[in-house]
């Protein structure tokens, strides 16, 4: 892809990003109402939950979603496990993908895009093999190519395999099809998280074996 072409693609992407998430935002006022309030009656306390998160390059930036947990701790001291804090308006939250709303400011400040792949825990960088880090090679995303094709029900391997495709493959036409999508899965519900999980496991590196890539 020539430089000319990149950068005509990325101008047309963030006009797109400016104008759906400024319309999104003024179009969801009464929503973002609503779950406010439902979320200070169940929780209580701070309503966005604020998390330091990789953006383009790997820079950190701080991502906003709706807080879907409680704090509780265990006899320890220790946070309970995400099932155990999970709400019954979070599960909401979360099954309908409301919990994702806040980044729409995120992508008006230009710290992520409504396309790219998903911003994961800071945590993880020290873990991608080379080509797994090419996923910060452009602006993370509310949604993205792995969110459309399997979200959390699919390896982390897969995932990352699906986010170095997009970045190699990114058009603004795919965008488009790729938010038509999400909107089809959202309504569907699929994929919202791992078996036996709030969402979806941590991430805990691969390795290159025999040619394969396996999970240690």
């Amino acid at each position: 892809m020539s430089i000319f072409l990149k950068r005509s693609i990325g101008f047309m992407k963030r006009f797109l990003d400016l104008l759906l998430s400024g319309i999104g935002l003024i179009l969801l006022i009464p929503i973002f109402i609503l779950i406010t309030w439902n979320i200070k009656r169940s929780l209580g306390g701070v309503v966005l939950f604020r998390q330091q998160r990789p953006g383009y390059k790997g820079k950190p930036f701080l991502m906003y979603k709706f807080r879907t947990m409680t704090d509780e701790l265990d006899e320890d001291g220790h946070l309970l496990p995400d099932e155990m804090r999970l709400t019954p308006f979070g599960q909401f939250l979360r099954s309908s993908s409301f919990d994702e709303l806040p980044e729409l400011i995120n992508v008006v400040k230009g710290e992520m895009s409504l396309v790219g792949p998903r911003p994961l825990l800071m945590e993880y960088l020290a873990l991608y093999t080379p080509e797994q880090a090419r996923r910060h090679e452009v602006r993370p995303g509310i949604t993205g190519w792995a969110q459309v094709n399997g979200r959390n029900a699919i390896s982390w391997e897969e995932k990352f395999k699906l986010d170095v495709w997009y970045v190699d493959n990114r058009t603004l036409w795919l965008d488009i099809n790729i938010l038509w999508m999400t909107l089809v899965k959202v309504f569907k519900r699929e994929g919202i998280s791992q078996e036996g999980q709030a969402t979806a496991e941590k991430f805990k590196g691969s390795r290159l074996n025999n040619g394969k890539q396996k999970k240690i």
